[in-house]
């Protein structure tokens, strides 16, 4: 891999990482900040595997499928986080 796409990967791994912790439902946005730049960033470096798993084999310069793909692998982290750590399983067994 090159530093290029890593420095890319950071950036926008943690970039879509922010972006899914302001969308997640009013219930379940308060996902550490941690978790959601390693959802974000893990979830790119997954994506960069799975387009690879698939025979992408990385065009030079920007392809624009692995990085859908590795985008759309970091939100799915991120969402997936979210809805693991959201406020909604604290409020079990509390009723009014």
């Amino acid at each position: 891999m090159e530093i290029g796409t890593i420095l890319f990967y950071l950036v926008v791994g943690a970039i879509v990482g922010l972006l899914g912790k302001f969308l997640a439902p009013g219930d379940k946005d308060n996902i550490p900040l941690w978790l959601v730049l390693v959802c974000g960033i893990g979830g790119m470096l997954l994506g960069d595997v799975i387009y690879r798993a698939f025979g992408g084999d990385g065009s030079r310069g920007l392809d624009w499928v692995q990085g859908i793909v590795a985008v759309l692998t970091a939100m799915v982290l991120v969402i997936i986080a979210s809805t693991l750590t959201g406020r909604s399983r604290s409020s079990r067994g509390h009723r009014v």
